[in-house]
């Protein structure tokens, strides 16, 4: 008997991400409670909860307290930015490694005095899609060597790591099933695709714009589908299982993105603007 496969539920502030990262960077990225209530009301969302995501992101250092002419509203803060432009080209930009990419290899090395930083430097790369190959040595594709310099000097962590480039030598097939939980993979790629097939399927039934529908979609499949291109670091096709069902996923996202994402921000401007 075969056991279906669903998407991890999505949180609120998972949700308010997804709007600032869509629809809050204009300007000066502020959007005021009043208007992120009514967005997230279109997405299900009551009221107390949107109120406690926001101040859980206010105390992650990702929103900033605004008030203008009485109206409380946030802002993003420069942290959340950057992350917001690092999630920009993973998610609708990333491209897929060849085997002329070659390894990066990341060696680290933090005193148990430091242990909070040891679990820092792990989350980030992870966070990268770097796999483990070994205690304390991490690698990836390596097109994703400028992002891991960029990110572990931004996190003031790249005195703990030396990194290398090169290539592997033999057959590294079996290497990247150690390396990678490709069958963890291939299972969120799999929940991913029974979510989003029947919304493609009835979005190309449709005759008439529903700028409202097409909002809510759009929100979901972003928030749904930008944790996947960093666990997954688009490894060469070659180094994959056959039948992939990561790509038939990526082509799924581009399309409904593609589909949904003018009359969503319609709507989502209608909501802002009140």
């Amino acid at each position: 008997m075969s056991t279906a496969v669903e998407l991890e539920p999505r949180q609120p502030r998972q949700l308010i991400v997804s709007l600032y990262g869509l629809y809050g960077r204009a300007g000066d990225g502020r959007l005021s409670v009043a208007a992120l209530v009514r967005l997230m009301a279109g997405l299900g969302v009551d009221e107390p909860a949107v109120r406690s995501s926001i101040s859980r992101l206010k105390r992650r250092g990702l929103l900033a307290a605004d008030r203008r002419d009485g109206a409380a509203g946030y802002v993003l803060t420069p942290d959340a930015r950057q992350i917001l432009a690092d999630g920009d080209a993973r998610i609708f930009g990333r491209r897929r490694a060849t085997a002329a990419d070659g390894w990066v290899l990341v060696v680290f090395s933090v005193p148990e005095s430091e242990r909070e930083k040891r679990h820092t430097l792990r989350t980030r790369l992870a966070r990268l899609g770097f796999g483990t190959a070994a205690p304390g040595v991490w690698v990836a594709p390596g097109h994703l060597a400028d992002e891991a310099v960029d990110v572990l000097e931004r996190l003031g962590l790249d005195g703990y790591v030396q990194l290398f480039r090169g290539e592997a030598f033999g057959d590294v097939t079996a290497r990247v099933r150690d390396w990678w939980d490709l069958d963890a993979l291939r299972v969120r790629y799999a929940a991913f695709l029974a979510e989003y097939t029947p919304v493609r399927t009835r979005w190309a039934r449709r005759r008439t714009a529903d700028p409202a529908r097409a909002f809510a979609d759009h929100v979901r499949l972003v928030t749904d589908w930008r944790q996947l291109p960093y666990a997954d670091p688009g490894l060469p096709l070659e180094l994959l299982p056959p039948r992939w069902n990561g790509l038939r996923a990526e082509e799924l996202f581009a399309d409904l993105a593609a589909r949904l994402a003018a009359p969503a921000e319609t709507h989502a401007r209608e909501l802002i603007e009140g």
